[in-house]
């Protein structure tokens, strides 16, 4: 057997285009579609994300900004600039780099961010109503891996889904949207007694740990979907938590590192942004889905 190459790339460019004609539509009709990205400090990554923000915004037609605070910005500083984000009117999406410097509260920043508002889905507040089953934005890259699932064909009603790694921004959430659709999930993580065991009775598996080769052939049942997000730095070569020289002869379909997961979160972060301006315009409802 040899697994179809889910294609990220190709998925994410139709998503894209959908976003540009949606978001020419609402510009025309007078509704701004504005993503303010705030930095906290010189973090020289955190900058190059914010230059590809930039971009990739500016390909479907999202006017970006970026506010860039110094490294003794404190923490009023911080939620100040993030409290005028939420009154401006013109603003329709807010985006927080990180890490934070030492001395700032991550989650608290995240906090006061307007749900409406927050096209990363990472306000507290946003992630209990994934939990609770009324979604308003979700975070990108557990929506990322819903997508890439979906565009196999295989059905998640009633599949027997594995997610290895527990992160409050990817596996916590996107288990709770894999329950949502009626999947049987199993989350891993580092205090797992057998984690190889629960990948090997999946239908579905999705790794998202940062761990090179976290998920061999032997681990993956015959015929399974395995959803790489690993991101992982080997030898001047990006690889993900997966074999997939090995593990793409037993599975059914696998998403490669880079080209797979990648591109599909930067389009889901597009769409959120998409989403959060028809909020803000009061076009669609909280839980009105998307």
């Amino acid at each position: 057997m040899s697994a179809k190459i889910i294609d990220g790339k190709n998925l994410s460019a139709a998503i894209r285009d959908k976003v540009a004609a949606e978001v020419a539509q609402l510009k025309a009709a007078g509704k701004p579609v504005k993503l303010a990205a705030v930095i906290v400090g010189e973090n020289p990554a955190a900058r190059v994300y914010a230059d590809n923000q930039k971009k990739s915004a500016a390909q479907v037609g999202i006017d970006f900004e970026l506010h860039q605070l110094p490294t003794t910005a404190s923490e009023v500083d911080l939620h100040n600039t993030i409290q005028l984000l939420n009154y401006n009117t013109l603003v329709t999406g807010i985006f927080l780099h990180s890490p934070l410097p030492a001395g700032l509260d991550l989650q608290n920043a995240q906090y006061k961010i307007d749900i409406l508002k927050d096209v990363e889905g990472v306000n507290p507040a946003n992630l209990g109503h994934v939990v609770y089953g009324h979604t308003i934005i979700a975070p990108c890259t557990a929506l990322a891996v819903v997508e890439l699932i979906d565009s196999t064909g295989v059905k998640l009603q009633g599949a027997n889904v594995t997610v290895v790694g527990a992160s409050r921004i990817v596996g916590r959430p996107l288990s709770m949207l894999l329950t949502e659709r009626n999947a049987t999930v199993t989350l891993c993580h580092i205090y797992t007694r057998d984690t190889p065991a629960a990948c090997k009775n999946a239908d579905i598996v999705v790794v998202a740990v940062g761990k090179p080769n976290l998920l061999l052939a032997d681990h993956v049942k015959p015929g399974a979907v395995v959803i790489d997000v690993g991101i992982n730095r080997v030898n001047d070569k990006t690889v993900g938590d997966v074999d997939f020289e090995n593990v793409s002869k037993v599975a059914s379909h696998i998403t490669p590192v880079p080209g797979g997961v990648g591109p599909m979160t930067v389009a889901m972060l597009l769409k959120n942004t998409l989403r959060a301006a028809k909020l803000v315009h009061g076009l669609e409802k909280p839980f009105g889905g998307h």
